[in-house]
């Protein structure tokens, strides 16, 4: 830029020929100028290359960058996908266990009910014969020995319960 500053500067300070465009400028100068511009340009050209080739060369790093932090970015978010998926499949199998585990508590539940009401009435039963078995024995002593006052002595005490005991079997 200050070579082609230096070459305008001379053209100015060139003489007008009268009637046209045209100036008169010192060839020496003018030559020098030009020949530094020829030295001087090829080196800005290469520098200005280098420039562009350096940028070309990270704008295609950036891309490359970018493409490898959208790839991540993809794959986290279809990895994170993928867990609330197996999430949500692991809370709904944990749902349906639970409503199986209760089915089967109601079932045992009622099978236990079942099972206590069965023992229970069978040992009403028993308990009928047994208070049953008491009446007899005790109509079989009144009937024994009336309402007269008299006691029941030992022997007749044992002839009762050999007599229920026989009764029994």
């Amino acid at each position: 830029m200050f070579l082609i500053e230096r070459l305008d500067a001379l053209v100015e300070q060139g003489r007008r020929l009268p009637g046209t465009n045209a100036v008169m400028v010192d060839k020496v100068a003018a030559t020098d100028l030009i020949e530094q511009l020829r030295v001087a340009v090829p080196e800005e050209v290469r520098q200005a290359k280098r420039i562009n080739e350096e940028s070309s060369r990270l704008v295609e790093r950036a891309q490359d960058e970018a493409e490898r932090i959208i790839a991540r970015a993809q794959e986290q978010a279809a990895f994170l996908i993928e867990e609330r998926e197996l999430t949500r499949a692991a809370e709904q199998r944990s749902e349906e266990i639970i409503e199986e585990a209760r089915g089967e508590a109601q079932e045992i539940q009622a099978g236990a009910d079942a099972y206590a009401a069965n023992v229970l009435v069978k040992l009403e039963g028993e308990v009928v014969k047994a208070l049953q078995s008491i009446r007899r024995g005790l109509s079989a002593l009144d009937e024994r020995y009336p309402a007269d006052g008299s006691e029941p002595t030992e022997a007749d005490a044992e002839s009762a319960i050999d007599e229920r005991t026989h009764a029994q079997l």
